[in-house]
């Protein structure tokens, strides 16, 4: 082959045919499943922790919003993509969190890099957690920073990576419950270690709002984090809350730096007035309904404990994420789709989505699961376990 040829036009691609069957002979191949509006599928694979996204009062608020809005925001928010139901939304989060102020993205993705990207640069050493969701990872990767990854769930890691740093300022970023196994962080000693060297915390509570705290108020509002004015939460409106978008909740000054420096805030086009209308009215429900947040706990510390009892290796839940380790990504692929074929909807996680390489099935609790849908997933879920 003459190196100095070009590629035909028809063969530029053809690397992603070798990739694919890479995957595919390593199983880890995926595909698109659309999911019916009315499926008899038990769902243990989405995010609805409180079961608001087809609550009536929600789908309701997003519908009228729709209609008086339209159905896009029909620009960045710094042009015309922010109306007063965003405003409203951001008030209601900074208040319900206990932060100063908080700022609404497009999604949590967004949020994550947003945050991490505007308070970073090239200037500032950023040290995060092994675990951390991919949009972090992004966020680290897009900052032109020095990133420095220290062992998952140790604040000790954290500090030496924080005291031998070549730079005058410098952030620590975490999620507060990991996505894979639902462990969770240890905010309080993490916040003490930055404090310690000068750096800020970033924290992805996507997991933990709705889920932990006073009512649902979040993991760093438990660990008595939300007030500081070192300290940055991230959110999303898609999990507990049932509706779409996400948010950045910390310090006015943050906030405001933020409107003016984050590239997926000013760049974006604005989060669909019917999302933030669906967000905010969720909210509503959860400060009304605080019960539902204790439902989730209670919910995935019994999914956890009888599968346990079952013999199957079992993460120990902190909020709504359950964990059951499989034997190899090819056996967490037809776990789950036998147990798909039997009626339970569970999520199958497997390399490069775990950090662990570990394959597992991931379930997650919802508030309104009764007993009895307990009782069918665990009945599903170990029949069909590999042997």
């Amino acid at each position: 082959m003459n190196p100095d040829a070009p590629t035909p036009a028809d063969q530029v691609f053809d690397w992603i045919d070798r990739h694919a069957e890479e995957r595919k002979q390593a199983g880890l191949s995926r595909q698109l499943r659309p999911r019916a509006h009315d499926s008899d599928l038990l769902d243990l694979a989405g995010n609805d922790y409180l079961g608001l996204a087809k609550d009536k009062r929600v789908a309701g608020a997003a519908a009228a919003a729709t209609l008086r809005w339209g159905a896009g925001s029909t620009g960045s928010r710094l042009v015309t993509g922010s109306t007063e139901l965003h405003s409203e939304l951001e008030f209601e989060l900074a208040r319900f969190c206990g932060t100063q102020s908080a700022l609404v993205f497009s999604s949590g993705f967004a949020a994550n890099l947003g945050a991490v990207t505007a308070l970073s640069g090239k200037n500032c050493s950023i040290v995060t957690d092994a675990h951390i969701h991919a949009s972090l990872i992004d966020g680290c990767r897009l900052a032109r920073a020095e990133v420095a990854v220290v062992g998952h769930l140790d604040p000790a890691a954290a500090g030496r990576a924080l005291a031998t740093r070549r730079t005058e300022r410098a952030l620590f970023v975490t999620d507060s419950v990991f996505s894979v196994d639902g462990d969770l962080a240890p905010l309080a000693e993490l916040a003490a270690v930055c404090r310690q060297h000068g750096a800020g915390l970033i924290v992805d509570d996507a997991h933990g709002l709705g889920v932990l705290g006073e009512g649902g108020r979040g993991a760093v509002h438990a660990a008595g984090l939300a007030k500081d004015p070192d300290v940055v939460t991230t959110v999303t409106l898609s999990k507990a809350l049932g509706a779409q978008g996400g948010a950045v909740l910390g310090p006015r000054r943050v906030i405001k730096h933020l409107v003016d420096n984050a590239r997926s805030f000013i760049f974006d086009t604005g989060l669909a007035p019917g999302s933030a209308a669906a967000a905010l009215s969720a909210l509503g429900v959860l400060k009304e309904e605080p019960e539902r947040a204790t439902r989730v706990l209670e919910v995935a510390t019994t999914l956890a404990a009888r599968l346990a009892e079952a013999g199957l290796t079992v993460s120990e839940p902190t909020a709504a994420v359950v964990s059951v380790r499989a034997p190899s990504p090819e056996a967490a692929l037809t776990w789950s789709n036998d147990c798909r074929a039997a009626g339970v909807w569970v999520g199958c996680f497997r390399p490069p989505s775990v950090p662990d390489t570990v394959s597992r099935l991931r379930l997650t609790a919802r508030a309104d699961l009764t007993e009895g849908d307990i009782d069918r997933a665990v009945d599903v879920i170990t029949r069909h376990a590999p042997r």
